[in-house]
């Protein structure tokens, strides 16, 4: 049995949710997200309250049914909070900054990096060493920072490089004379 699946997901004040047939519906202050649930779960909302049950007991039901309140609970997490992720960057003249709507990062490339973040985040560089992306869709701001990390990943013997913030980077010895 999945024990993800039997907690319900509450709506905060705020946050509607419709649902019509096997897709739900989420608006909050921060925007609008939907997902479409396989057939193997219903939805229902009543009282603030979306519950997710499983239609049989094959595997295949119960795998969807954690996934699928998971699913709903990113949904109202993202419409009524939102998704962060901070990224730092460590090296000499390692810098980014914002020109409009572009990310430029000056990453010891032979040029600079310009990034044109997608529709629905926004990434901001409040200092030098640091980028912010935010968004409201949970995968959308993953993917946007995993896009950012991948120009320079950290390295293990000076841990230069673009890293999360919370991200421990496992240091190596240098050669020993």
């Amino acid at each position: 049995m999945s024990r993800i699946g039997k907690k319900p997901v509450s709506l905060p004040s705020g946050v509607s949710a419709t649902v019509s047939g096997q897709s739900i519906e989420v608006k909050g202050p921060k925007g609008t997200r939907s997902f479409k649930a396989t057939d193997d779960v219903t939805l229902t909302v009543e009282d603030n309250v979306v519950k997710i049950t499983p239609r049989g007991k094959s595997k295949r039901a119960r795998q969807q049914w954690g996934m699928s309140r998971t699913m709903v609970a990113n949904l109202v997490t993202g419409v009524s909070e939102g998704f962060k992720k901070e990224l730092e960057i460590n090296g000499v003249g390692y810098r980014a900054q914002m020109q409009g709507n572009t990310l430029r990062l000056n990453l010891g490339l032979s040029h600079d990096v310009d990034y044109l973040p997608p529709e629905g985040v926004t990434v901001t560089a409040p200092k030098q060493t640091e980028i912010l992306v935010e968004g409201i869709d949970e995968q959308l701001v993953g993917q946007v920072a995993a896009n950012i990390r991948a120009w320079r990943k950290p390295e293990p013997y000076k841990g230069k490089g673009i890293k999360y913030k919370d991200e421990y980077i496992f240091r190596k010895e240098g050669k020993k004379k």
